[in-house]
């Protein structure tokens, strides 16, 4: 085997399409919460992957998977169907509220796939003018042009050329501003049930509540993008289960594959049954490698064990960041679902979360923002409880750099 040659943080600036602003170490190992990088220096992860390696890095049933299906079939193409995928759906299925399964790569692609469904189901069941879709400002859906028009921060879709058309954005958590656009012609809200780049803002239950009844007065769909908030990041295996609110189209990603890359999305009968083959695709989505990982995952993540342990977990994290306030006065609100959590900066540190961020790398800590002046936290759903309290411990020292 060819001796694998040196690379440096500096062959990133020159060889990487400049769209990343990565930090200054290169992680090279990770066992469980902690990771190791090209120095030898150990660092606690409260980030996950935003929200990805949900099992912590290596788990061993997810290396066992990968190993073993590595070695039995890696692609196929939908030319073919494999039994990873129909397992994996089949669980999906059994799960939640949905009836089919749709497999991709990303939560870009499982929101495009829902958006496209969603449209072609109110033109062919309705009429090919029932297109608009309400979405909502500070939400977050993806990178493709269409997931990032339907996104609500114009900073992300701006300057590429003209948007698709027929997409109407309106303040989170307000129903009287939603009511006060949907119409006949409405034919999808598109929701995250916890707004994570946006802030880390959930929905209350009287919003997702009133959304369902606007739906349905409207003959529109609910839609919910649960790529970050699902796969138990909430405490439940998906967000929506805490509202007792039935969507008709949820799509899920990041923690699906515990690091690998896939993503679904998820609809009734009724929403599925107007496609047909060819309306769309992918090469790569329900490859048999993601999916006997993302089946493996899925086991362990839904089991009463690890779903209350993310809400014994999450105390632990609120108690310290209660701790850590007093202490420094650094936060106005506290807020989040399970281990989805966002520390909102108070006044006086105002646009200046990313300082804390660099500020924890420097001591050892692996944490998140969601814009300037949240800091947020996603870690695995199974990280130790030592390994919270030694990554407070590291928090506290990145705050007294950042504050002295």
């Amino acid at each position: 085997m060819a001796e694998k040659s040196a690379v440096t943080r500096q062959d990133h600036d020159r060889t990487i399409l400049p769209v990343y602003a990565p930090a200054q170490f290169i992680p090279v190992k990770g066992k469980g919460s902690r990771v190791w990088d090209q120095q030898g220096n150990e660092y606690v992860d409260f980030a996950a992957g935003i929200a990805v390696t949900a099992l912590g890095h290596c788990h061993p049933a997810l290396v066992k998977a990968l190993h073993e299906q590595g070695e039995t079939l890696w692609h196929l193409s939908n030319v073919f169907t494999n039994e990873p995928a129909l397992r994996l759906a089949q669980k999906l299925i059994d799960a939640t509220f949905a009836d089919r399964v749709f497999f991709a790569n990303s939560g870009a692609e499982a929101n495009e796939a829902a958006f496209k469904l969603a449209r072609y189901y109110a033109a062919h069941r309705h009429s090919p003018y029932k297109s608009k879709i309400i979405a909502f400002h500070n939400a977050f859906h993806g990178r493709t042009f269409f997931t990032v028009t339907v996104g609500g921060q114009p900073k992300y879709s701006d300057g590429f050329g003209p948007k698709p058309a027929d997409i109407v954005h309106v303040p989170f958590n307000d129903l009287d501003a939603v009511k006060a656009v949907i119409d006949d012609h409405t034919c999808a809200i598109v929701v995250e049930p916890v707004q994570g780049e946006g802030g880390v803002t959930p929905a209350t239950q009287e919003f997702m509540q009133g959304l369902r009844e606007l739906c349905d007065k409207h003959q529109a769909l609910l839609v919910l993008d649960e790529v970050q908030s699902g796969m138990g990041r909430s405490g439940k295996l998906f967000s929506y289960m805490h509202y007792g609110v039935k969507p008709d189209i949820i799509t899920t990603a990041k923690a699906l594959g515990g690091g690998f890359p896939v993503s679904a999305m998820l609809a009734t009968e009724e929403v599925a049954s107007v496609m047909e083959p060819g309306k769309h695709g992918s090469t790569y989505g329900g490859n048999p490698l993601a999916c006997a990982v993302a089946g493996a995952a899925l086991d362990i993540i839904n089991t009463p064990e690890v779903l209350s342990g993310v809400t014994e977990r999450r105390e632990k994290f609120i108690q310290a960041l209660e701790a850590i306030n007093e202490e420094f006065g650094l936060f106005k609100a506290v807020r989040g679902q399970g281990l989805l959590i966002g520390a909102e900066l108070a006044d006086t540190y105002k646009n200046r979360a990313g300082d804390f961020l660099k500020a924890a790398a420097e001591s050892g800590l692996m944490i998140l923002v969601a814009g300037p002046n949240v800091i947020r936290f996603a870690p695995s759903l199974v990280i130790e409880f030592a390994d919270i309290s030694e990554g407070m411990e590291r928090f506290k020292q990145a705050i007294r750099k950042v504050v002295a």
